[in-house]
């Protein structure tokens, strides 16, 4: 069942707020199609996209393209998955959504929405690397168990800074982390060097945020918080 990420949809309800936030940051804005009639923008690092969407919904969303849509959610419901929302007809651009063991959205679209823009091999943002979308679970065993159902693979396992576990697919890399002090979702990244990302974020007029979450060492981490509300959190590259 595997599909293709597209993107990591947010509710962004100042679109150009967000869009300007994520431009100080070394993201490039995408081209975006005619498929939403709300204000919507995509903006990419290289390696991962995020989708601003004036649209309300249940934010963030981890949203792929799922060939083959119709026959993928009977599947899906087949083994069980209670969907969150349909919208399909011939008359309309189909997607569906349907939520993990801990409640975190996830939709499927019949097609991409933007095209990838041009970005140099390893650019990165003034963020660092891209690492992963970290998810705070309950059960790493059930966690782990519904994402290898949607085709993600187990990689790696550890204790620190909390029990987690790795888990990749082609186009995206997940983190499960069994712990109660993150209060959603994180976007990670990795760089060399903390003050000089402080630095230059500074330059850009972006702060960082002092709410760092206490299982992670101030020294080796910082966080930056978006108009949206996403978390991105930076930690120095492991020597």
């Amino acid at each position: 069942m595997t599909a293709r990420f597209l993107e990591i949809s947010l509710h962004a309800p100042d679109v150009l707020a967000s869009l300007d936030f994520y431009r100080r940051l070394g993201f490039t804005e995408a081209s975006v199609g005619e498929t939403w009639t709300h204000p919507y923008a995509a903006v990419s690092d290289g390696r991962l996209a995020l989708g601003l969407h004036a649209f309300e919904f249940a934010s963030p969303s981890v949203t792929f393209v799922q060939p083959e849509l119709l026959a993928r959610l009977d599947e899906l419901e087949a083994r069980g998955v209670e969907l969150a929302f349909r919208k399909v007809g011939d008359d309309r651009f189909n997607e569906a959504g349907f939520e993990d063991p801990d409640g975190q959205m996830i939709a499927w679209l019949e097609a991409r929405t933007f095209s990838p823009p041009d970005r140099a091999a390893g650019e990165v943002s003034a963020l660092g690397w891209f690492e992963e979308y970290v998810l705070p679970v309950r059960d790493l065993d059930v966690a782990q168990a519904f994402w290898e159902g949607l085709g993600f693979v187990a990689v790696e396992e550890a204790d620190s800074p909390c029990p987690r576990r790795g888990l990749t697919s082609d186009s995206l890399n997940l983190a499960l982390w069994q712990t109660r002090q993150l209060e959603g979702p994180l976007l990670r990244f990795s760089a060399a060097g903390l003050g000089e990302v402080r630095d230059a974020l500074e330059a850009r007029g972006i702060v960082t945020d002092r709410r760092l979450p206490r299982l992670l060492d101030p020294e080796r981490a910082l966080m930056v918080v978006s108009p949206e509300g996403t978390a991105l959190l930076v930690e120095e590259e492991a020597d």
